[in-house]
């Protein structure tokens, strides 16, 4: 017993007298470690009689537990010593500028999008929402697009793949956001007046094509809507999105299946040194297509065509992107290339809201 004791001062003082954490360390290894002067004495209890081993036993797993409390409490004052060393000569100016974060931006598309929504829902259109893989019916029978028509050929639509011998009707990727008129007029009749923005995919890529791009449709049915209204609310839209007072409109005659009679439309502009300039010039450029919604349209969204009628607009918001903030390739939208994102982005703090109707 009287041993231990003295290995018991002996670790005490040596612990104490330490000044370096590493040295600190080499001495509890040489203590407690696997092939420690006490862990070797803990391995002598196994060749000891039983009544040794309740003498000696409890001196030792004490010893053990003193020596640990030591160990721990001069490494804790130790590493105090170390960290007030380093805070004399480590300071931080809390006056200084804080390090420049950068800063992500809002994409041309989400802006585009953001000012269309804003322009429509102050004339009264709400904004509606459909699923982007459609049934074949929502998205051609329905629309009045027969079956030849080209829409509906797979070079031209992404069908989904499906076993031989399933006979279910096929789904494809929306090839437009039409199918949301369909879905919201079966849910709610009439009247309505809403728009569709959304992603469609199409079997296309080049300058001014990719094979996913954002459209938004615009729906409006009443029991007196007429080809006027048509005109004066498309008129209305581009002097807001384009933010130009003198706007002139041209009607083509054209074909849609779902709209009769249909009309493409032309904005007047002029091209100076290859910047847009809208509202003037001989020129005309081509931006939606429109017309007053057909009758089998109406009938098969469960609206009586014989009370209700209505007029339709699509157009492109990749194209109105383009257009408005001179971005030439289309292509360029989809790449996640930093440096375009940082040239043609936009703040947080510039997006349009309805409060203060503001589109820039």
């Amino acid at each position: 017993m009287d041993g231990l004791k003295d290995l018991q001062k002996k670790y005490l003082s040596l612990i104490d007298s330490q000044k370096d954490l590493n040295l600190l360390e080499e001495v509890r290894v040489s203590i407690l470690g696997k092939k420690g002067e006490l862990s070797l004495k803990m391995r002598e209890l196994g060749t000891m009689s039983p009544d040794e081993k309740q003498t000696i036993g409890p001196v030792l797993n004490n010893l053990r537990n003193e020596i640990t409390d030591k160990f721990l409490s001069k490494k804790y004052e130790l590493e105090e010593i170390i960290l007030n060393k380093r805070l004399e000569t480590e300071w931080i100016d809390l006056s200084l500028p804080s390090r420049n974060k950068s800063k992500g931006s809002i994409h041309p598309i989400s802006q585009v999008t953001e000012e269309v929504s804003v322009i429509f829902s102050e004339m009264g259109f709400s904004v509606a929402e459909g699923p982007q893989i459609e049934t074949d019916w929502y998205n051609f029978d329905a629309l009045n697009i027969p079956p030849e028509h080209p829409a509906r050929q797979e070079h031209d639509t992404f069908f989904l793949h499906r076993e031989k011998d399933d006979i279910r009707a096929p789904n494809v990727l929306r090839t437009h956001t039409s199918p949301v008129q369909i879905r919201h007029m079966i849910s709610n009749g009439a009247p309505c007046r809403i728009i569709a923005p959304g992603r469609v995919y199409r079997c296309d890529y080049d300058q001014t094509h990719t094979p996913m791009f954002h459209q938004l449709e615009g729906l409006a049915i009443d029991k007196n809507i007429s080809m006027a209204n048509l005109k004066g609310t498309l008129e209305v839209f581009c002097k807001k999105f384009f933010e130009v007072s003198d706007i002139e409109l041209r009607f083509r005659a054209s074909h849609f299946p779902f709209t009769e009679p249909s009309a493409e439309v032309d904005l007047r502009c002029s091209w100076k040194d290859g910047k847009l300039e809208v509202g003037k010039g001989d020129s005309w450029m081509e931006i939606l297509g429109s017309g007053m919604v057909h009758p089998k349209v109406l009938d098969a969204g469960g609206i009586d065509s014989s009370i209700w009628q209505g007029f339709a607009f699509g157009m492109g918001i990749d194209r109105l992107a383009m257009l408005k903030y001179g971005i030439p390739d289309l292509r360029a939208f989809f790449d996640s290339d930093l440096r375009w994102l940082r040239h043609y982005g936009f703040s947080a703090l510039d997006q349009p809201n309805s409060h203060t109707g503001l589109t820039k």
